[in-house]
């Protein structure tokens, strides 16, 4: 895990990666509790037996699954001391390349490509974000992600 310093530090580091991720592993169970979290029960990611006999010889976790780990992977890769908060802000763009079988492991590459000053001591990032999929050619996940983090007052 990277930690900055302060705002100044992850501006001067614009252009530089944070190290990896620890892997994640995904399940059958994380697949059926996001399809019945988001009514998605799509049979190539809820039928074990049919998805067996499908494109991908498994189920496969849903693409918006393996996007929300950016949260998950973005605590883990970098924090910005002196910060009361930092929130998720959107995206610029998503891909899924590659399917994420059952039984998958994932973990994040992070790039800062940008960081801008926001009013209130706040801090506008842009991160660079490939998912790996361990033994793929192909990210499974690729995403321009926005972080913004705010400062107490006297930061």
């Amino acid at each position: 895990m990277k930690i900055f310093a302060n705002h100044d530090e992850v501006t001067a580091s614009v252009g530089q990666a944070v190290p990896p991720t620890d892997w994640v592993t995904i399940t059958q169970a994380q697949i059926d509790q996001f399809a019945q979290a988001t009514g998605d029960h799509q049979w190539i990611h809820t039928d074990p037996e049919r998805a067996a006999q499908g494109p991908f010889g498994t189920t496969v976790a849903h693409g918006f699954l393996t996007l929300s780990l950016l949260a998950r992977f973005m605590g883990e890769a970098f924090g910005v001391q002196g910060t009361q908060m930092g929130i998720n802000y959107g995206l610029n763009r998503v891909r899924f390349p590659s399917p994420v079988p059952v039984g998958s492991r994932l973990r994040a590459h992070l790039k800062l490509l940008a960081a801008e000053p926001l009013p209130g001591n706040g801090l506008q990032m842009t991160w660079e974000v490939s998912v790996e999929r361990g033994g793929a050619d192909k990210p499974a996940c690729v995403a321009e992600a926005l972080v913004r983090t705010y400062g107490a007052p006297d930061y």
